[in-house]
């Protein structure tokens, strides 16, 4: 067994968000089968892209004034859904969404994927 405390994790800064890749592919545990990462959204890091990937379970952990917003299309993510700690969001393979707060507000997430391979949108598509 291998344990992880997160603040040893290495926090990579990205659009949108904070990335501490904990269980995967090029992080601090590897695994050929799963990936687990802590993500913070938080205005530091800038507003996220509205996106979609593979099929994906988020734990909120920590938020203040946050909030998923999803729907159809990129441009197109009428339904909002409000998030606390102990909220769990369960998104389908390539289902558009993004993840939003407001003023001095953040979301703190665990992000759990069942796969290493074909994560992206653009894997998932040319896997056909």
């Amino acid at each position: 067994m291998k344990v992880l405390q997160r603040d040893e994790l290495i926090q990579e800064p990205l659009p949108g968000r904070v990335l501490q890749r904990a269980i995967g592919r090029d992080s601090a545990s590897a695994s050929g089968k799963m990936t687990v990462s802590f993500c913070r959204y938080a205005a530091e890091s800038g507003p996220m892209e509205p996106h979609h990937h593979a099929e994906e379970t988020v734990v909120i952990l920590d938020a203040r004034d946050g909030w998923i917003r999803k729907g159809p299309a990129k441009d197109d993510l009428p339904e909002k859904v409000p998030v606390t700690a102990g909220t769990i969001l369960h998104f389908a393979e390539l289902e558009w969404h993004v993840f939003e707060y407001g003023p001095g507000g953040f979301i703190d997430a665990c992000c759990i994927y069942g796969q290493v391979d074909n994560i992206r949108p653009e894997d998932i598509v040319a896997r056909g």
